[in-house]
C-alpha cells in the first residue's frame, strides 16, 4: 500500500491500529476488528472495552457489516495505490453446527478421525471458535475420546485409539478451556484424571507434556478437598514424568503440579513415596538455571516438613551437600528455602551422625557465611537458629562466634 494513501480513520481497529478485515460491534458500541478484539477478551482474559473501559456483560460479537463493505469499497477504489481488497469473512460458526459434527463421529472410527480434524482446524482459525465448541459439548467429547483410549479389542485397535487420543488431547489443550469449562472436567469426570495419568506414564512426549498442561490449569482451580484426596497413582505419573524429563516446559509445569498439590500434608508422603525426593535431588544436580533450581528447592522444602520426605533426603548421598552448594548460589529465593530445609533437617531428623555429617560436609560453614551476609533478615534468623540447635557439637568451628553457644552448657 503506497505511503501517500490516507486511510479513513473509522476504517482502522483501536487496539490494532490496522484497516480491520473482520470488523465487529461490542455490547459497548464500539467497532472492532474480531481477531483483535478476541484475543483481547479470550486469550488476556479481560472483560471491560479497550476503549471505553466499560465491563462487558455481554461478549457477543456482532459483525459490523455496512462497515465492512465500505471498507471493501474503498479497498477497490484504491486498487491501483496497490490496496488489496478484504476478503469477505466466513459466517461465524454456531453451536448446532457443532452439535453436527459432533454427532457425525459416531458411525464410525473414519467419522470420528475427520470428526477431530474439523474441529482442529475450526479451533484454530479463532477464539471465538473454541468459545462455541466448548459451549456445544466439545470439551467432553474429547475427554470421552480420551478416556476411551485403553478400550481396545487388537492392536490395531488399540492403536488407533491411542492416535485418536492424542488428537483429542491436543485439540482440548488448545481450546483454552474457561474456567467453568476446566472446573466441570475435574468436578464431573474421576475417570478423566485417571486417563491423563494414565497418558503421563505411556503417552508420547507430546501428548504427555499436553496432559501434564491440562492438569496443571485444572488444578489451580481444584476444591481442597479434591487437592487432598489425590492418589498415589497421580504422583507416580508426576514424579515419572519429572524423571524421564521428556522437555524443560514439561518439567516446569511438572514441578508447579507438585508444588501446588504438596501445599497438603497428606499429598507430601505421597509425593515422597512415589520417589520424588530422589529425582529432585538429582534434578538439583544437573541444573544451573536459576527459575528451575528456585523451583526444584521450593518442592524440597516442602517434602521436607514431613519425616518421611526428611528421611529420603538424608538417605541420597548428595542431599545435604547439594543443598547447601545451591545457598548464595543462586538467589535468595533459593537460599531462603535450601536454609529452610536444612533447618528443618536440624530440628526434626538431626542424629549425632547427621550432625556430624553436616560439619564435615561444610553445611555448617555455609550456615556461618549466611548469618554475615545480606541475604534476607529471615534467611539469616533462620540460619542462626539451625546453628543455635547444635551449638554444643560445632563449638570448635572457628567461623562460629561464642555467643552461639554460651548459653549452651557442654
Amino acid at each position: 500500500m503506497g505511503s501517500d494513501i490516507e486511510i479513513p480513520q473509522f476504517f482502522l481497529c483501536p487496539i490494532s491500529l490496522e484497516i480491520m478485515k473482520d470488523p465487529v460491534i461490542l455490547s459497548t458500541g464500539i467497532t472492532y476488528d474480531r481477531n483483535s478484539i478476541e484475543k483481547w477478551i479470550f486469550s488476556l482474559e479481560n472483560n471491560f472495552c479497550p476503549l471505553t473501559k466499560q465491563v462487558l456483560l455481554d461478549l457477543e460479537l456482532i459483525p459490523n457489516h455496512t462497515l465492512r463493505r465500505l471498507i471493501q469499497s474503498w479497498c477497490t477504489l484504491n486498487a491501483s495505490y496497490g490496496v488489496e481488497r478484504i476478503p469477505t469473512p466466513r459466517p461465524p460458526l454456531t453451536k448446532a453446527q457443532i452439535v453436527k459434527i459432533l454427532k457425525s463421529s459416531k458411525s464410525s472410527p473414519e467419522s470420528q478421525t475427520k470428526c477431530l480434524q474439523e474441529l482442529k482446524s475450526l479451533s484454530s482459525e479463532s477464539e471465538t471458535n473454541k468459545r462455541c465448541i466448548e459451549a456445544a459439548g466439545g470439551a467432553e467429547f474429547l475427554a470421552w475420546i480420551i478416556n476411551n483410549s485403553d478400550n481396545s479389542s487388537s492392536q490395531e485397535n488399540e492403536f488407533e485409539l491411542r492416535s485418536a487420543s492424542d488428537e483429542a488431547l491436543s485439540i482440548l489443550y488448545n481450546l483454552q478451556l474457561s474456567e467453568k469449562g476446566l472446573k466441570s472436567l475435574f468436578d464431573e469426570n474421576d475417570i478423566f484424571i485417571k486417563s491423563l495419568i494414565h497418558v503421563m506414564q505411556s503417552g508420547t512426549f507430546e501428548s504427555r507434556t499436553y496432559a501434564v498442561w491440562l492438569l496443571k490449569s485444572m488444578l489451580e482451580l481444584a476444591k481442597p478437598v479434591q487437592l487432598a484426596n489425590l492418589t498415589h497413582e497421580f504422583f507416580i505419573g508426576l514424579v515419572q514424568l519429572l524423571r524421564d524429563n521428556i522437555s524443560r516446559k514439561a518439567s516446569k509445569s511438572t514441578l508447579q503440579v507438585l508444588s501446588n498439590s504438596c501445599a497438603w500434608g497428606r499429598n507430601r508422603v505421597k509425593a515422597v513415596e512415589a520417589g520424588a525426593v530422589a529425582v529432585l535431588i538429582d534434578k538439583l544436580l544437573d541444573s544451573s538455571e536459576r527459575r528451575d533450581c528456585e523451583m526444584v528447592i521450593i518442592l524440597l522444602d516442602q517434602l521436607c516438613q514431613c519425616a518421611e520426605g526428611r528421611a529420603e533426603l538424608l538417605k541420597h548421598g548428595a542431599g545435604l551437600a547439594v543443598v547447601s552448594k545451591k545457598i548464595l548460589r543462586v538467589s535468595q529465593v533459593a537460599s531462603a528455602g535450601a536454609v529452610r530445609i536444612l533447618h528443618s533437617i536440624a530440628k526434626f531428623s538431626a542424629n549425632p551422625s547427621v550432625v556430624q555429617e553436616m560439619l564435615q560436609l561444610g553445611v555448617v560453614a555455609k550456615l556461618c557465611l549466611v548469618v554475615q551476609v545480606d541475604c534476607g533478615t529471615k534467611t539469616k534468623e533462620k540460619a542462626r537458629e539451625t546453628l543455635k540447635l547444635h551449638a554444643r557439637v560445632w563449638k570448635n568451628l572457628s567461623c562460629l562466634p561464642m555467643n552461639f553457644f554460651s548459653s549452651y552448657p557442654s
